[in-house]
C-alpha cells in the first residue's frame, strides 16, 4: 500500500459509506475498501463536520478561553435587554467579571424587559452614571487605571463610546490606529479567517492600513496562526493607477517587504475570488502563497468591509466575533443584531486578548 501526502489545493474524490469520529479525528469509510484518515493540521482550523459552523465553531472557542479565567470587564450602558443578557451570558460562560456602568433606573428597567430580576444582579458591581457619556467616560477611566481589562458596548452608539477612547488624554492609546476585525468562520472555507476593518476607520489612508494590517495580524497570533496569510483586497489583482486600493495593497507588500510590517505573509491586491479560492487563482495564473488560502481580508474601506461581513452572516451561514484592536483593552463592539453566539464569541476573543496583554502589553 502506497500513501501520498496531499497539499492545499489537491482534489480527492470519495464515496462515503460510513463514518466515525472521536472529535480528533474523523474516519471515513469509502466505495472502494479503503479508509481515509482526516487529521486537522492545527488547532486553528475548525473541525471537520457537515453543515453549519455557528455553534460548534463557538464551542471550540469558548473550551479554549474559559481556563485562562475570567477577567473584569466594564460594560458600558447596557440599558436593553440585548446588551445586559449579554454581559450576564458571558458572565456565566466563566469568560468575564462584568461591571455594569449605566443610570441604575435604566438599567433595572432593562432588567425587567429582559424577564430578570433583581437577584440576577447579585455579587456584580454597578456603577450609577446619569447617562450614556458618562457612561463612556468611566469605563475609558477604568480601562486606564487598570481596574477593567477590556470595555464592551451596551445600549449607545459605537461613536459615542470610541469618543471616549480614542483621544490621547484618555490614556488607551497605543503606538498603532485603533482598528476592528470580524473573526469569521463560514462552512464554505475551511478555516476561521478576520476581515478588517468593517467599523472603525471608514477610508483609511494607507499609514492607517498598515496598522490595520498589524493589528490583525496581531489578532491572528492570538488565535494561534503563527504566519498569517494577509489578503489586500481590491476589485482586480492587478496594479491599477486609477484604481487606489490596487495601489495602497501593492505599496503595503513592499512595506512588508522591508519590515514595516511583520509577522505576516502579505499578498495584493487580490480580487475577493482570488483570496479564497485556489481554483480561481490557478485559472487566473496567480502565483501566490496567499491566493486560495487566507487567513485576514483586508478590504480598502469600511464600507465595503461592513458588506462583505453582512453578506457572509446573513447569506453565507457565517458565525462571527468582533473585537477592536489597537487600543490599550480589546474593546468588544455588539450590534442589536448580534446574536447570543456572536456576542459570547467577542467577550471570548476579548478574554484571549486581555490575557496576552498581561504578558505583552500593546
Amino acid at each position: 500500500m502506497t500513501s501520498t501526502r496531499l497539499q492545499v489545493g489537491d482534489t480527492l474524490q470519495l464515496t462515503v459509506t460510513a463514518r466515525s469520529d472521536d472529535g480528533l479525528r474523523m474516519t471515513l469509510q469509502c466505495e472502494a475498501a479503503a479508509a481515509a484518515t482526516v487529521v486537522p493540521p492545527s488547532p486553528t482550523l475548525p473541525a471537520l463536520r457537515p453543515g453549519p459552523s455557528g455553534a460548534q465553531g463557538v464551542q471550540r472557542l469558548l473550551d479554549h478561553v474559559r481556563p485562562l479565567g475570567a477577567i473584569r470587564m466594564a460594560v458600558v450602558h447596557p440599558c436593553d435587554a440585548l446588551s445586559l443578557r449579554g454581559a450576564l451570558d458571558a458572565q456565566a460562560a466563566g469568560l468575564i467579571e462584568p461591571v455594569l456602568i449605566a443610570p441604575r433606573a435604566k438599567l433595572e428597567a432593562a432588567l425587567q424587559a429582559a424577564g430578570l430580576q433583581p437577584d440576577d444582579l447579585a455579587g456584580i458591581e454597578v456603577i450609577d452614571v446619569p447617562h450614556s457619556h458618562a457612561a463612556a467616560a468611566r469605563g475609558a477611566e477604568l480601562a486606564a487605571q487598570g481596574r477593567a481589562e477590556a470595555l464592551m458596548k451596551g445600549s449607545l452608539h459605537t461613536d459615542e463610546l470610541m469618543a471616549a477612547v480614542v483621544p490621547a488624554a484618555a490614556g488607551l492609546r497605543t503606538k498603532r490606529r485603533i482598528s476592528h476585525c470580524f473573526l469569521m468562520q463560514t462552512p464554505a472555507y475551511p478555516r476561521p479567517f478576520i476581515i478588517t476593518d468593517a467599523a472603525i476607520n471608514i477610508a483609511p489612508t494607507l499609514a492607517d492600513k498598515a496598522d490595520i494590517v498589524q493589528n490583525a495580524i496581531a489578532l491572528a497570533h492570538a488565535i494561534g496562526v503563527p504566519r498569517p496569510r494577509v489578503a489586500l483586497l481590491a476589485a482586480v489583482e492587478t496594479v491599477n493607477a486609477a484604481m487606489p486600493a490596487t495601489l495602497d495593497a501593492a505599496a503595503l507588500c513592499k512595506m512588508a517587504d522591508r519590515g514595516q510590517i511583520t509577522g505576516g505573509l502579505l499578498d495584493g491586491p487580490l480580487a475577493f475570488d482570488n483570496a479564497v479560492s485556489m481554483e480561481a487563482a490557478q485559472v487566473k495564473g496567480i502565483v501566490s502563497q496567499v491566493a486560495g488560502r487566507a487567513d485576514v481580508l483586508v478590504v480598502p474601506d469600511l464600507e465595503s468591509g461592513n458588506m462583505l461581513a453582512k453578506q457572509l452572516e446573513y447569506l453565507g451561514d457565517a458565525s462571527s466575533a468582533g473585537i477592536v484592536l489597537g487600543a490599550r483593552v480589546p474593546i468588544v463592539l455588539t450590534s442589536r443584531a448580534d446574536s447570543r453566539e456572536s456576542r459570547i464569541a467577542s467577550c471570548a476573543l476579548a478574554s484571549l486578548l486581555a490575557h496576552a496583554y498581561r504578558r505583552a502589553p500593546p
